[in-house]
């Protein structure tokens, strides 16, 4: 089935065909490997569409992808309160567990943070830690592994490298089981510049590192996104045994988590939300030893995810929301607080392109009758 659509610039129609993955994929074996999930927003205001947010969730299980919730996809700390990433997080606890009673795989982890302490105030290391226990408290009795999310209250607080390890040190005692620490570079939040207490990545990574040496037993491993390659494959190496290195790295993943002979990433990436298919298929083939077959799956979906992810970076949620509606995913191209209106039509026009180009969009002719109609609304 084959589908043709007329967009600004293009001189001939842009034909989309089927593209020609499953409908689902076993959970790789080589790999671990998470998709941070968006939020469906029911009118551009502060209303969760529920059905379609969680319904989303299954598509990235049934493609073998954990979910990592409740994460900045989600819109964390940019349209999505603690109050309703708290009922978030329970409602996908609540059916992942509904899945794995009936044997079918949903793996999760979920954020905490220290996102409902008042904004624009100084808090106190003390408060900090309480903030951030409560929350690590919230998601462990949900059942749900624990993100320990990168605060911008402890940015805005810590004086140097010290005052991190405090931090995270007690916090990682109250732990019950191993957590993934999250680093996020200030391309993601400009409000974490800085973060781990270092003016230069070489000196945060000395204390994330001086961090695992003291409570490594209780880190499953750390989600890096810097967008730099080379910083990410420098602090795998360094990394002791059994401390996984989660690429956040939504412009090189493809390579990272491919790898080479002294090892790979695992990933944990708002692209996956975005590319899920193609890059499901592409972890299959991994797991075969088909280099060929994963190149060749997960390439064309990197150009995708770049111009998803290009400056401002903070608002590439909008690409992954777009996607979604585009597939059927959700009724309305709609996310909270209005966020659909933070890349403009020119870029969304670009990202079908691409989409089309990667095999992201399943249903060319529902994709179609979308675009046309987002066209003829927005230009």
């Amino acid at each position: 089935m084959t589908a043709a659509i007329v967009l600004p610039g293009r001189a001939e129609p842009l034909e989309i065909t089927v593209p020609g993955w499953a409908d689902g994929y076993p959970p790789p074996a080589s790999r671990r490997v998470y998709a941070a999930a968006h939020v469906a927003s029911v009118d551009s205001g502060d209303l969760i569409d529920w059905q379609a947010t969680l319904r989303f969730r299954d598509h990235l299980w049934e493609h073998g992808f954990a979910v990592a919730e409740a994460m900045d996809t989600a819109q964390r700390g940019m349209g999505l309160p603690w109050g309703l990433a708290r009922e978030l997080i329970a409602s996908t606890a609540e059916r992942a567990a509904a899945r794995r009673a009936a044997g079918r795989f949903a793996d999760l982890a979920c954020g905490a943070g220290t996102d409902h302490l008042p904004a624009g105030e100084r808090h106190s290391l003390t408060a900090i830690i309480d903030g951030y226990a409560a929350q690590l408290a919230f998601v462990q009795s949900t059942g749900g592994q624990v993100i320990l999310m990168a605060s911008r209250a402890l940015a805005a607080a810590a004086t140097g490298p010290r005052d991190y390890l405090e931090v995270y040190e007690t916090l990682l005692k109250q732990a019950s089981g191993p957590v993934i620490l999250h680093w996020l570079g200030e391309a993601f939040d400009p409000a974490l510049a800085g973060y781990w207490g270092g003016g230069d990545f070489e000196s945060a990574a000395a204390t994330v590192l001086e961090l695992v040496n003291r409570v490594g037993d209780k880190v499953d491993g750390i989600k890096l996104s810097v967008l730099d390659a080379g910083h990410e494959v420098a602090l795998r190496r360094r990394l002791p045994a059994g401390i996984r290195l989660y690429t956040g790295d939504d412009f090189g993943y493809a390579e990272l988590i491919e790898g080479d002979d002294q090892g790979h990433s695992d990933a944990l990436l708002g692209a996956f939300a975005a590319v899920t298919a193609p890059a499901a298929a592409a972890l299959r083939a991994l797991d075969a030893g088909d280099r060929a077959g994963y190149r060749a799956a997960i390439g064309p979906t990197v150009p995708l995810s770049r111009l998803i992810f290009e400056e401002p970076t903070y608002y590439y949620k909008t690409g992954v929301a777009f996607l979604a509606w585009l597939n059927g995913h959700q009724p309305r191209f709609s996310m909270l607080d209005g966020q659909e209106w933070n890349r403009p039509p020119g870029h969304l026009v670009k990202v079908f392109e691409l989409a089309a180009a990667a095999g992201a969009l399943a249903e060319p002719d529902m994709a179609v009758t979308r675009m046309t109609a987002l066209l003829k609304a927005r230009t």
